[in-house]
């Protein structure tokens, strides 16, 4: 990080702050976390902190000291999977112990730190929620690899809290979604298996056959598919979901099977394109 990170940091927290608005920062090593956290300290002096629902996304190495820290000033982190897709390259880099504890979620947990579940869609991963439950619950990358021991690893039910239950807290939505309880806002899906009964190894394979956000449909397939509403189209155009048969269906024609491929050809370049100067970047820019 450059030298002049905490006074630049310093002013635009400090502003937030003032407006009690909620901020986010993305952050991935412990060295960057310290760094912040030494300028969110600063500033919480003159301006609390506590009650913004502020909090940092990524945090996979944070040291226990630096979990401390955002706890007294009222902040929460926000997790991700990239390690279910970085996790042999991470192993190979940082060794077998080091992994074991990369996101260390169960210590944020204990430490009393908000945490939510997600999938930084699209940088760290897609918007597919079973990849990253997979993930919480076995412990393994998508190729394989066991990370965790048994206690870094999550039953059903305590991966699904953490997506969804957890998650309200960082819209500052908790109590009105979250959960399906009479008073709650009506979001919820009905899946193609039954989340908490499928082989550990389906549950990346879920997805979605009912989709309801405050009470109506926005997406039905199946049983369901007089249900459906129109579905807008892809973009941008020459994205693959516009060949592709579904999320991780293959294609259903060798046709089909080509344009795929071209256009995932193309979308790489684009992305590459996007990545040096044209548009967002196809990473998570996160330090």
């Amino acid at each position: 990080m450059p030298e002049v990170m905490e006074q630049e940091l310093n002013a635009v927290v400090s502003l937030l702050a003032k407006n009690r608005w909620p901020f986010r920062l993305h952050a991935t090593y412990d060295e960057t976390i310290t760094r912040a956290l030494n300028v969110y300290e600063e500033v919480n002096r003159e301006i609390p902190l506590r009650g913004l629902h502020w909090f940092i996304d990524h945090a996979e190495p944070i040291s226990q000291r630096n979990m401390d820290r955002i706890a007294a000033l009222g902040g929460g982190i926000a997790i991700q999977h990239r390690m279910a897709f970085q996790g042999e390259y991470f192993r190979d880099r940082y060794g077998n112990a080091e992994t074991k504890r990369t996101p260390p979620v169960r210590e944020m947990l204990r430490t009393g730190l908000p945490v939510g579940a997600g999938t930084d869609a699209t940088r760290v991963a897609s918007y597919n929620p079973f990849v990253s439950l997979y993930w919480l619950v076995t412990g393994k990358t998508v190729g394989g690899l066991s990370m965790y021991d048994e206690d870094h690893r999550f039953d059903r039910m305590e991966a699904l809290r953490l997506w969804t239950v957890g998650s309200s807290w960082f819209s500052t939505e908790q109590g009105s979604k979250g959960s399906i309880v009479p008073g709650q806002l009506a979001d919820l899906a009905v899946l193609s298996a039954d989340y908490f009964s499928v082989a550990e190894e389906e549950i990346k394979n879920l997805e979605s056959v009912l989709t309801i956000l405050g009470g109506k449909p926005v997406y039905a397939a199946e049983e369901f598919a007089e249900l459906a509403p129109p579905i807008p189209p892809v973009l941008p155009e020459w994205s693959p979901v516009a060949a592709y048969g579904g999320y991780f269906k293959p294609a259903t024609s060798p046709a089909m099977a080509c344009s795929s491929l071209e256009l995932a050809h193309r979308s790489e370049h684009r992305c590459h394109d996007y990545q040096y100067g044209e548009g967002f970047g196809c990473l998570c820019w996160a330090f």
